[in-house]
């Protein structure tokens, strides 16, 4: 784990995350080397400090991507608005969830996002699904190579507790399953970016709920297999993706990278101070994404997310994950998920090592290897390739 602030977990995660979003390491000595002692501050006070510094670069980067424009060089303008959005999404996710400007900061990195990727051509197109009289935004990332009226395997990709759609594709699973053959649909669910942010939807524990309305809206395309739908889930998606495919049979496969088996006993041990935290304000952060009045409502709420007694359901391929390593989710919840899936034809732990990396939680330490080991599997799985042949 790449560690500029000695005593800062929560700030170290947010920069290795920026990292593997495309950071550049020139950029982020900029941004942090101010920051020193802002790390050692309390909440408040220093994620303010963070956020002026990494808006500060955002602001640099869209003023060269302006100047690129005038000269017509559309490329290089999507790569530094694509980067900016990057920052963005690292600075807005440090903040306060009741913070002055922090749905500004989103929906700035949002438009950032979009503009970013459009000009540099990359092949992604946001879509609404239907939910609840609202929607649930995502990115649709089509297989390489796709014919006219050919249907393609699909991967679902669901955020974590404090994940959005947009760092999990710039992270890079969809372009890697795109290499291989299969689309991707990165959600953002109920408790996560814009559901959360834009409709005030708030997380709910059986998550088949919405994953089965998203298995609706993707059996209505004429680009989708809909005998090939995976779903994989990164962090608390290691909770949501087998509780969804354990009660939503539609789905073929399901991934956890990283697993989550049993998050009421995860907030109990953060009651009492064990384990790291992902975030900054953690109690009322989890709250708001839960839609708890105070930390006894959410202490409540978070008795129903685990898996005893659900993923024995499960009776598709699946694959669990989880890094050797990681401070925030024990080991052991990946041995309870994989001892459970007795009825999965085809089950998996893979554990990263510090041989292959991605030994923190999620993998975020270096996500290259352990993404491909999954899209590897995905795409066996389904039925994508491997390989090119040559």
């Amino acid at each position: 784990m790449f560690r500029y602030f000695p005593t800062n977990y929560v700030w170290n995660l947010s920069v290795d995350l920026a990292i593997e979003m495309g950071a550049r390491i020139g950029e982020i000595e900029a941004m942090c080397a101010p920051l020193q002692e802002a790390a050692k501050q309390p909440d408040a006070a220093g994620t303010k400090a963070f956020r002026e510094t990494w808006v500060r670069m955002a602001d640099q980067l869209c003023g060269l991507a302006e100047e690129d424009e005038a000269r017509g060089h559309l490329l290089s303008a999507g790569e530094k608005y694509r980067r900016a959005s990057s920052y963005l999404i690292t600075a807005e996710r440090l903040q306060a969830h009741d913070a002055p400007g922090r749905l500004a900061l989103y929906q700035r990195e949002l438009d950032l996002f979009a503009k970013g990727t459009k000009l540099a051509g990359e092949p992604i197109r946001r879509v609404e699904i239907p939910y609840e009289g609202k929607h649930l935004s995502a990115l649709y990332v089509p297989a390489e190579g796709l014919k006219p009226g050919e249907r393609a395997p699909l991967l679902v990709q669901v955020n974590g507790l404090d994940s959005t759609k947009e760092m999990k594709y710039l992270v890079g699973l969809p372009a890697w399953m795109a290499k291989r053959g299969v689309s991707s649909l990165v959600v953002d669910q109920p408790g996560t970016g814009e559901a959360l942010r834009l409709h005030g939807m708030t997380a709910r524990y059986d998550s088949e709920h919405w994953a089965s309305r998203v298995v609706d809206w993707l059996e209505q395309r004429d680009d989708v297999d809909p005998k090939r739908i995976g779903m994989e889930g990164v962090s608390l998606g290691g909770y949501y993706c087998p509780r969804a495919v354990a009660f939503e049979p539609r789905f073929a496969c399901g991934v956890a990278w990283g697993a989550n088996h049993d998050w009421r006993d995860v907030q109990a041990r953060r009651l009492e101070r064990e384990g790291s935290l992902p975030v900054p304000h953690y109690w009322a952060h989890v709250c708001w994404v839960w839609g708890a009045k105070d930390i006894d409502d959410f202490m409540r709420i978070a008795q129903d997310v685990h898996l005893d007694g659900v993923v024995e359901r499960i009776k598709v391929p699946f694959l669990v994950t989880h890094g050797e390593k990681d401070s925030q989710i024990p080991l052991k919840w990946a041995n309870r998920t994989y001892e459970q899936l007795v009825n999965s034809p085809k089950r998996e732990l893979k554990v990263f090592t510090e041989r292959e990396g991605g030994v923190q939680h999620a993998s975020f330490d270096n996500s290259i290897n352990a993404g491909h080991y999954i899209a590897d599997w995905v795409a066996q799985t389904l039925g994508g390739r491997t390989a090119f042949a040559l």
